[in-house]
């Protein structure tokens, strides 16, 4: 299985943490194509590629993706957008929301009956959300 992983970059990385324990558990069911979002090296300035390269292969990873897992408690533009894509693409997609105090959910996001969304409190909410997801 091909597993395409989005967490924000630019609109801020406090949650590498999760995002790379969350990309080490998907691993499990198949092949990360976006692993690179949990690094701890990559801050919100992005990759040392052009915005055109790293559209094109996002573009290209999401359309080769089997699923998409989508942690989107830091809201993104990118994000959003990589969102629409594959639901345009018909991919099965899975949005996982921190549930924390401050914190609401996008109603785009969670309005939309073509996305599962889960709420979680603790990592282990969101990866048994996973097991759950990909099992089906």
């Amino acid at each position: 299985m091909k597993i395409y992983f989005a967490g924000s970059i630019r609109g801020g990385r406090d949650d590498t943490e999760k995002y790379f324990a969350l990309i080490n558990h998907l691993k499990q069911y198949g092949q990360v194509l976006s692993e690179h979002i949990g690094l701890a090296t990559l801050d919100s300035s992005g990759e040392k590629k052009s915005s055109e390269e790293v559209y094109q292969r996002d573009v290209e990873w999401i359309r080769e993706a089997d699923v998409v897992v989508v942690e989107v408690s830091t809201p993104s533009l990118g994000v959003g957008y990589e969102l629409r894509l594959a639901e345009e693409l018909n991919k099965k997609i899975l949005c996982l929301f921190e549930e924390k105090e401050g914190k609401l959910l996008s109603f785009m996001v969670g309005g939309n009956k073509n996305i599962k969304v889960k709420h979680y409190k603790t990592l282990k909410e969101a990866t048994d959300s996973i097991d759950e997801f990909l099992k089906q």
